[in-house]
Formats: C-alpha cells, structure tokens, sequence
C-alpha cells in the first residue's frame, strides 16, 4: 500500500516512481554472479535502498570500488553504533579496523538485523576488496584508519562543543568525502579537490542525519546517543533529552533551528565541489544525496514533528530528485527551491532568524550568480491531488508490483 497511498496523496509523483521501481528491479537483475559480489551488491541493497540505486551511476570498476567502501564504512559504524559492546573491547576493534579489511576470514558478530548479517558475513566483503586496484585499496585502507581512530576518540568522549561536532562528523563523513574524491580521482576521471570542500560535503551530509535522527538516537537502548552539541543544545534545556516533552516544545524549536543553521554553512562549499566535477556520472552521485540533504533540512526546520517520530522526505519526491537532477543548472535549482521552502518557514521570533536568513541569502546567491539558475520546468513539490481513469488504473498497477 506504501506506494499507492504516496501516488494519491501527490499524484505528480506517478511517473517518477514507476521509473524508481523499474530502476530498482533492473539493479536486482544485474546483480554479479560471483557469491562475495553477490552479497556485496544484495547487501548494498538493504542497509541502503536509495544508496543502491545512486550508486548505479558509475562506471562498474568505480562502482564496484565504492560499493566496498560503502560497505566497509558501515560495517565500521556497526560497531560504533552497537552501544552494547563494553568500551575496552569495541575502541581496539574501531582502531584495528583497516586490517581486518584484508583479512578474508575475519567477521565480528554486533549489530541487528541486516547489519548483523554484514558484520557476520563480512569476509565476502574482504575477498571482494581484495579484487580492487591497488589505488583503491590504498584509499580505502587510509580512509578506514582514519575514521576508526576518531570514532574510537569519541566513544569516552561526549560531543560538547561545536568545534567537537564539526570533528566528529569530520571522523564520520568528512573522511568519507575525502576518500570518495580519492577514488574518482583514483578512477582517472577527477582531479584531486581541496579537502575543505570533500570534508564540508560529508559534514553536509552528517549534519543533516544527526538532526534528523534525533528521536532514533535519543531513545536508543541500552543507552542514549547524543550528537548535538552542548554548546548549542545548553542554551535551551538543561538535558538533550527535554526536547522530547511537549512542554518544552518552544526551546526544543528554536534548538532544532540553531542545528539546522549550523548545517547550512557547509552548503556552499557543496554547490562548489559538486560545479567543479566533470564526470556525469560521478555529478549525479553526488548531486543527488546533497540535494536530498537540502530537501530535508527544509522538511526538518522549524518542524515540531521531529521529536515525535520521523521526518523524512517522502519516496515520491526522493524519487523526483533522482530523476531529475541531471546538471548543475538543475542542482543550483534544487537548492534554490528547497531554500526557499526553509525561507519561508523562519519566524522573526527565532533567535536564530537573522543567522539563518542571512545563511539562505548566501546559498541563492551562490546559485543565482551561477548563471545556470533557470526557471525549473517541474517543481519539487506540488498542491492539489488531481485524479483521472488512467491514473487510478497505473495505481492498481502499482499495487500489484509492491505484492
């Protein structure tokens, strides 16, 4: 019914997510044959749906090399994420993680679900890694060390200021842009960016997730994960987890408004790093998850939904993004667009307003002073439901594909 009940609610949905589904039977179809690629690209599949289909941009030497790498980060994850597992036996793991890598024996049981099963089978993920080129091998290995040894930093280690936060999303995804510029530039296809710009589209990317998740992270069992810094979150509760109460749903807006400020000055180094890129192919794959990140910070701002269940974007407009984003012309018109949603929704009472107003007029002048900022021919997001014979026919249709 999850995809019926998202082409009636926005009926301009319906081509783009018929083509998402298609895309997404033809990434099951050409799935390789050899047992450790298998499980590499099935497993890609079901930690990361959207990531699975973005990543179908590449060339397949490319691909296959971030697939790994992918798979390898979050399998590094796993075990920071999994708050079970006693300190003094998850930091020598985190440390030593980079080894493991080429080791085709080597597995640690942690995490649950999908995860479990990655970190259980995770010596196809070793064997395939160990069929890359050296080149990437080289960048995935450093990459690996680096963010192990900064995850391991932060596991005794709370996140209380805002330079900690601007580090710890450095560990976590701003080496992840760094060694993905490592691999296009490994690939041939890129030059090698400076690394303010790889590290800012991974903090990006990070800022956004932690923001999001707040709810997953604070109500995490056995116990709490708390990214928001204490610089910012001290300056309206006296614990994380007040946000959570209606009665403090004032503070825990004008909170929620100060982390997504604090995002928005990476945006521009994003808009940067992704005018410079020359491979269609690798723009797309980047593109694509930058504007998502954009998209949902101005779905999140503002929104007291947040620290109630989930906001995310909804699979039609995910859908819209992938499908249309093509060039920068239309990635400047995605930003400019979900900025001006998130523009519309400041209040003039929110301590932040004057920051975040000021933060929005830099990323529209980035994209307006472009030249490439044309009038988009379809936006991203639409009103009023419009039905007609045909269309409730292709919803039918749609029911019968999800079964």
């Amino acid at each position: 019914m999850g995809m019926m009940a998202a082409v009636l609610d926005h009926p301009g949905d319906l081509y783009v997510l018929v083509k998402l589904k298609m895309a997404a039977s033809r990434i099951e179809r050409q799935i390789p044959a050899e047992p450790h690629w298998a499980f590499a690209y099935t497993m890609l599949q079901k930690v990361s749906r959207s990531f699975a289909i973005v990543i179908q941009q590449l060339g397949t030497e490319l691909r296959n090399a971030v697939c790994i790498f992918y798979l390898v980060l979050r399998a590094l994850d796993t075990v920071e994420d999994d708050t079970s597992i006693p300190s003094d036996i998850k930091v020598p793991i985190l440390e030593s993680f980079h080894r493991h890598i080429y080791d085709r024996d080597w597995h640690f049981s942690c995490g649950t679900k999908d995860y479990k099963v990655l970190m259980d089978k995770f010596h196809y993920v070793s064997t395939a890694f160990l069929e890359l080129d050296k080149g990437y091998q080289e960048a995935i290995e450093e990459i690996t060390k680096r963010m192990g040894a900064g995850m391991a930093k932060f596991i005794c280690k709370e996140v209380e200021t805002v330079d900690d936060y601007d580090e710890y999303c450095h560990y976590v995804a701003g080496l992840v842009g760094l060694g993905l510029s490592k691999l296009f530039h490994a690939s041939g296809k890129e030059e090698l960016p400076p690394d303010s710009l790889s590290n800012s589209m991974g903090l990006f990317l990070q800022k956004t997730n932690i923001i999001r998740d707040y709810l997953e992270d604070i109500n995490e069992i056995p116990k709490s994960r708390m990214f928001w810094p204490r610089e910012i979150w001290s300056k309206y509760a006296n614990k994380l987890e007040d946000f959570k109460y209606e009665e403090n749903s004032t503070n825990a807006l004008h909170c929620l408004n100060d982390m997504v400020t604090n995002a928005l000055m990476h945006a521009e180094d994003c808009l940067q790093y992704m005018s410079a890129l020359k491979n269609l192919s690798i723009f797309r794959f980047c593109a694509i998850p930058q504007i998502m990140a954009i998209g949902t910070l101005a779905l999140c701002y503002n929104n007291q939904e947040l620290f109630r269940g989930v906001v995310k974007m909804r699979r039609g407009l995910v859908a819209r993004v992938i499908d249309q984003t093509k060039t920068m012309s239309d990635t400047y018109g995605a930003f400019y667009e979900f900025s001006s949603l998130l523009k519309s929704k400041i209040d003039k009472k929110d301590p932040n307003a004057t920051l975040t107003w000021e933060r929005i007029e830099a990323i529209q002048k980035s994209c307006i002073s472009s030249g490439l900022l044309n009038k988009r021919r379809c936006r991203m997001y639409e009103s009023k439901p419009a039905y007609n014979s045909t269309m409730i026919m292709i919803v039918f249709l749609l029911m019968a594909m999800e079964c």
